[in-house]
């Protein structure tokens, strides 16, 4: 739990290039969210998306963003995220490889966290149209913790590149 038990508002980005990517991304969707430590929101639309970095001939990615309620503190927030990566096979031999499954804590409420396990807001977030576009679809407004900018802001300085990100469907859970 929080320190002082409140409730904090979070945005845990999802994303699949390997195997059934709509249904895992809607059975990881199922298993975050099992339990009263994390409520959704709202959830973007979904896209397909380039990847980005890492070995090439890896397929698209479906990507999409949840808003969450918790009283689970950063860490264990993350610890539940990476224990659904593993529920789902997701294997970590190389930086950017394919994977079924990635969940990665952007937001945080307003917190900010460096740490050698977790970052807050996450690090490349603000570099990434495949985390913004989605993101911007429930939270335009929300004010990055460090850069002080609007994730529209922020989106709105990165180039658009041909395929890059397109929306697929409206829902997605």
């Amino acid at each position: 739990m929080t320190p002082s038990g409140a409730v904090t508002t979070a945005y845990i980005s999802f994303g699949s290039n390997l195997g059934d990517r709509h249904a895992t991304l809607a059975a990881a969707y199922k298993a975050l969210t099992i339990g009263p430590a994390i409520r959704p929101l709202r959830a973007s639309r979904l896209y397909e998306t380039a990847p980005v970095g890492g070995p090439g001939g890896q397929g698209r990615f479906l990507n999409t963003v949840l808003a969450i309620e918790t009283d689970l503190e950063p860490h264990a927030l993350f610890a539940r995220c990476m224990a659904v990566e593993r529920q789902f096979r997701r294997e970590r031999k190389i930086r950017w490889d394919a994977r079924t499954l990635d969940l990665d804590v952007l937001l945080y409420g307003d917190d900010v966290i460096r740490t050698a396990d977790l970052e807050i807001p996450h690090p490349r977030m603000h570099l990434r149209r495949f985390v913004l576009v989605p993101l911007a679809d429930i939270a335009a407004e929300a004010i990055h913790p460090v850069l002080g900018e609007s994730v529209k802001d922020l989106l709105a300085r990165l180039a658009v590149e041909p395929g890059d990100v397109y929306p697929i469907a409206d829902t997605w859970t």
